[in-house]
């Protein structure tokens, strides 16, 4: 496809609407390559990955495909025996357990019996590798961070450094307390070249011995490693040594269980991408409302109220456009202003989006073609770099179009012979339509020449259209009219602006009669043909759903003749066990009454009769069981509903059922919070009530055994930012009011960092700096909502 026809009807504002759905690299590089096709194949295949993405957003509103990033420069170095880094690793967990998620994910589809034409086939393709995922994953946090878990060696050493650091804290804690105090410049423990020091004032800088790392902007304090944890320090920073050459170590075997598999985590890639490429169409389709566009091999194009794409859809005038079938090209007439252009813009764009594998702005049942070339000749290109007029720009463009044009092309002229003498425009755009029709191309054409409508009456395959104007408010409606040719409506706006009656009367006398009633005659006949064509979709339709319906009811029916079969078998099997033991038991009865009559030499007694009937009876079965009532109620007695107690699992929190807000998803209150948890994670139980007391579920804070205070002097940036999430959501759930975090001041950046998250979580009621009594500005103490 040429790229001037791309330009023209602006096709990459399209690709820019998408891209905002796409979430990986991939898919961003598939967007980009997207264009439209010629090949029946490769459009029926983008076509059917649209709708099956578009099938599983309806019924699942979720595509479990997260945020990616590029792993290529990764595997490229993987290919040459690079070490790669924690994120580096990160990143290619991140795409091995989403491949995982997606084939899960449609495995689950498949059980559930959802119909796909294509994704469900890429899914089969992907190479999840579960046990060397499973280890990235218990070896690797998501930011890349090598966790305990990644060797018993590595969970041993960083024990060492935290009883050490531990040590070490409790010594310095020792000197900055008490009668030291006063030496020092605040009483804090900081970081200086990865040692731990204290801020000791110039004038007692030999008080506590030991090595000075750092002082001051001013030079008034001194931050010195005493004497008394020189040893500490060095021991701790021999295990810290030892940890990050674990760490390495463990990044090496990781990336060496990568390497045997660099081409399946490449198409893992690529797959995923696919994916998110046609996830992203779906859920553009679904914003745009478009539907999925029927492919002519005769190249028949029939848009049931299409409208452009660009365009706001409440306000956009949606159009019945047909072409291919009954005539291979229309000529629109009309004045300006009304609509002629964007007519062509939104064949000629629709066109393009439906053999780029999108579905369509149009209603259902539309159908397109396959166009090898969509040229387009719209707007005014005059260049003054080039000295070209405006007749010269569309004159070399038009010489551009008869040159390449044949039978599979559409050929959009806007304007046609415009900029020139009238007569001499009209007969050139006559011979240009001429030539056109003669290569075989499909053609759309706009002007003003009159000569035109002539032309398009008389000429075979080619038909008038206008766009329809309002005479009561002379504006025009944007309609596209096919069979009628433009009109002037010279008579409508003279007597709306007050020329006499007299005057419209004698002018409107002046024109013929026949005129009048062959446009009409026109315009009735393409009515008609177009509600004929509606009913034959809606026929084609119902005929379809018929045919389904038939396919089901038979498919049906043969089960349950199978099943009636099986059944009556077993039925009459099960019948002839019965029989053979009353048969038996019978038998038994009717001896046991002979030798009776043999043996009482009379009769046999009335009560003996009697007992041998009541044994006979007990051989009816009956036919009916009766119910499980015991089972229905506890089943329904199982039922979660609003207001009933339940018992929160992964927290181990009793709570109250307030709403259900999903399919499988309730609102529950526990205690001052409300969260919203998955039936799953949901077991009923009954509380013991309480006179006189509300009722709680939250465990005590001695229960949960969480402390009011979170000291986080001597952690790093990164760790304590985790530690304050974590140990917030922890006070929370124990029901704490307000809390308070130990920072210490040092350099300042760990008590910035948790200011600046304090002032963004919204759990967070507020916070201030502690008194100087209980640490001042190296503590603060925060509210709890």
């Amino acid at each position: 496809m040429n790229q001037k026809v791309l330009q023209t009807l602006e096709y990459d504002k399209i690709k820019q609407q998408i891209s905002v759905y796409l979430v990986t690299p991939r898919g961003r590089q598939l967007l980009d390559q997207l264009a439209p096709s010629a090949d029946e194949t490769v459009i029926r295949t983008a076509l059917a990955r649209t709708k099956d993405a578009l099938d599983i957003w309806r019924l699942k509103t979720d595509f479990p495909l997260p945020k990616l990033s590029d792993i290529r420069p990764q595997l490229k170095r993987l290919k040459i025996g690079a070490v790669l880094n924690g994120k580096e690793l990160a990143a290619i967990t991140k795409v091995l357990r989403a491949a995982g998620r997606i084939q899960r994910f449609f495995a689950q589809l498949t059980e559930e019996e959802v119909e796909l034409q294509s994704l469900d086939q890429l899914a089969q393709q992907l190479e999840t590798l579960p046990q060397l995922t499973k280890t990235l994953l218990r070896s690797l946090e998501s930011d890349g961070h090598v966790t305990d878990d990644a060797s018993t060696k590595l969970a041993a050493i960083r024990r060492s450094i935290r009883q050490t650091e531990l040590h070490l804290r409790s010594q310095l804690n020792s000197l900055i307390r008490g009668k030291n105090a006063k030496y020092l410049s605040e009483p804090v423990i900081t970081i200086r070249d990865e040692r731990y020091v204290i801020p000791v004032k110039q004038e007692y800088r030999t008080r506590f011995g030991g090595v000075v790392h750092d002082q001051s902007a001013s030079g008034q304090t001194l931050f010195i490693e005493p004497a008394v944890v020189v040893e500490l320090n060095n021991r701790l920073r021999e295990h810290q040594a030892n940890e990050r050459e674990e760490i390495q170590r463990i990044l090496r075997e990781l990336s060496a269980a990568l390497a045997p598999y660099i081409t399946e985590i490449a198409e893992n890639y690529r797959l995923l991408g696919e994916f998110d490429f046609a996830s992203a169409k779906a859920r553009y389709a679904q914003q745009l409302r478009a539907t999925e566009p029927r492919i002519s091999q005769k190249n028949q194009l029939y848009l049931r109220q299409a409208w452009h794409p660009l365009l706001d859809q409440q306000q956009a005038v949606r159009n019945d456009i047909m072409l291919g079938q009954d005539y291979q090209t229309i000529v629109i007439t009309g004045p300006n202003t009304g609509g002629k252009t964007i007519t062509l813009k939104t064949l000629g764009l629709i066109q393009l989006m439906g053999q780029s594998g999108l579905f369509i702005p149009a209603y259902e049942g539309s159908r397109l073609g396959i166009f090898a070339e969509i040229f387009a000749d719209i707007g005014d290109e005059q260049s003054i770099e080039q000295s070209l007029s405006t007749f010269s720009s569309h004159m070399t463009n038009i010489v551009s179009i008869l040159k390449d044009s044949n039978h599979q092309s559409l050929v959009l002229l806007d304007e046609l012979g415009a900029g020139t003498d009238p007569q001499e425009g009209a007969a050139l755009a006559i011979a240009i339509l001429d030539a056109l029709a003669a290569s075989g191309a499909e053609v759309v054409a706009t002007t003003h020449y009159p000569e035109l409508k002539a032309y398009a009456f008389e000429r075979p395959a080619t038909i008038n259209a206008s766009m329809e104007f309002n005479s009561q408010t002379l504006e025009p409606t944007y309609r596209l009219l096919v069979g009628v040719p433009g009109q002037s409506n010279a008579f409508e706006i003279s007597q709306r602006l007050g020329l006499p009656l007299k005057i419209v009367a004698a002018a409107r006398s002046l024109t013929t009669q026949q005129d009048q009633d062959l446009n009409q005659m026109i315009q009735d006949l393409v009515q008609k043909r177009q509600q004929a064509e509606e009913e034959k979709i809606q026929l084609q339709q119902h005929l379809d759903e018929a045919a389904k319906l038939h396919q089901e009811l038979s498919q049906n029916f043969d089960q349950f003749n199978q099943q009636r079969e099986q059944m009556l078998q077993q039925a009459k099997t099960k019948a002839n066990e019965l029989v053979d033991q009353a048969t038996e038991k019978a038998d038994k009865i009717i001896s046991q009454l002979r030798q009776l009559r043999l043996t009482a030499g009379q009769g046999v007694k009335e009560d003996q009769l009697i007992s041998a009937k009541t044994k006979l009876d007990q051989l009816h079965q009956p036919v009916t069981l009766p119910h499980n009532r015991i089972l229905r109620r506890a089943k329904l007695a199982q039922q979660l509903q609003v207001g009933d107690d339940v018992m929160v699992k992964p927290y181990e929190q009793a709570g109250v059922l307030l709403e259900k807000t999903g399919k499988h998803q309730w609102e529950v209150q526990l205690g001052s919070l409300k969260m919203r948890i998955d039936e799953a994670n949901l077991e009923k139980v009954k509380l013991p009530t309480q006179t006189g007391k509300a009722r709680s579920s939250f465990k005590s804070a001695s229960q949960v055994h969480v402390s009011p205070t979170l000291d986080l002097r001597g952690e790093r940036y990164e760790a304590a930012m985790t530690k304050v999430d974590r140990y917030l959501d922890a006070a929370l759930l124990a029901g704490y009011e307000s809390v308070t975090i130990v920072h210490g001041k040092g350099t300042g950046a760990l008590r910035s960092g948790i200011t600046k998250y304090l002032q963004q979580n919204r759990r967070v009621k507020s916070f201030k700096a502690a008194p100087p009594n209980a640490g001042g500005s190296g503590a603060t103490i925060v509210e709890l909502k």
